[in-house]
């Protein structure tokens, strides 16, 4: 049987897209490993399903490379948005609902020209409470801990937006580091028995922020939208920006506006369709 697909990325976060309204996909964990190979698949960080939702304008699943579910995901959401505003499936609003397995998220769409081209997401509240990201340390919030690996001092800061990151402000420039070694050891750290995405930042000099990320589960990704909200959270949480402000965050595959609230995380970004296809399952 053939499948249609849409390819697409936010700032380089690249899943294979399927359209389950119109289409069943079986196993799709398996479908995931096979179809993100960039040899002998499509290529992607893995696959995201847009299906019906009795209580939103759609649910979204999505699978890692690995073929593991993720609970949310940041820049895949977006273009989520943007697949269901172009292909006219959601009447023209430019305000739609997306069920998640971390809650139901608002989307503001921004179109040019009938297509939508940059979105924001309501994100929803970050969670600092180690027991909700979880990551075994005491206290109410996890700040600037300390936590050696390789013999090394990191400084961490916890932060769930419905999947756990782990955020690392270094001094040294994120592009030097070699996160195929590194990341691994923050993912499979016993500190966090659900694994953990791991963020590398640097302050620039313009007061902007620059980042790396480790997925669990997908290794570096080019951009993660929950990481750099978490990063967001984490430049308040530690005096270099203030609640409310615009945070523009640099990742390998573009740039993230993030504002940190009382109430919420907020991230806009672009989202962008690469190409269609088939696939035979």
């Amino acid at each position: 049987m053939k499948l249609p697909f849409t390819k697409m990325h936010g700032c380089g976060n690249d899943y294979i897209y399927f359209n389950c309204f119109a289409h069943e996909v079986k196993n799709p964990e398996a479908l995931a490993i096979r179809l993100s190979d960039h040899h002998f698949g499509v290529g992607g960080d893995g696959i995201i399903l847009i299906c019906p939702s009795d209580v939103a304008d759609a649910r979204m699943r999505m699978f890692n490379a690995d073929g593991s579910e993720g609970r949310m995901c940041g820049n895949g959401i977006r273009c989520v948005g943007k697949y269901l505003y172009d292909n006219n499936m959601v009447d023209g609003k430019t305000e739609i609902t997306i069920e998640t397995l971390s809650g139901i998220k608002t989307l503001i769409l921004h179109s040019e020209n009938g297509k939508a081209k940059t979105v924001r997401v309501d994100m929803g509240p970050a969670a600092l409470e180690p027991a909700e990201i979880p990551v075994y340390l005491d206290g109410d919030r996890v700040v600037d801990a300390p936590l050696v690996i390789d013999e090394k001092v990191y400084h961490i800061t916890c932060v769930s937006m419905g999947n756990p990151h782990c955020v690392v402000f270094v001094k040294e420039d994120v592009d030097s580091l070699d996160l195929a070694r590194l990341g691994p050891k923050f993912e499979h750290n016993p500190l966090f028995p659900e694994r953990v995405n791991t963020e590398f930042v640097n302050v620039l000099p313009d007061g902007t922020l620059k980042m790396r990320v480790w997925e669990r589960g997908s290794g570096e990704t080019w951009a993660c939208g929950t990481g750099a909200c978490a990063v967001g959270v984490t430049a308040v949480l530690s005096g270099l920006a203030a609640k409310g402000d615009d945070i523009l965050v640099h990742l390998r595959g573009g740039d993230l506006t993030i504002r940190y609230t009382d109430q919420t995380v907020f991230m806009t970004g672009p989202a962008t369709t690469v190409f269609e296809g088939t696939v035979e399952v």
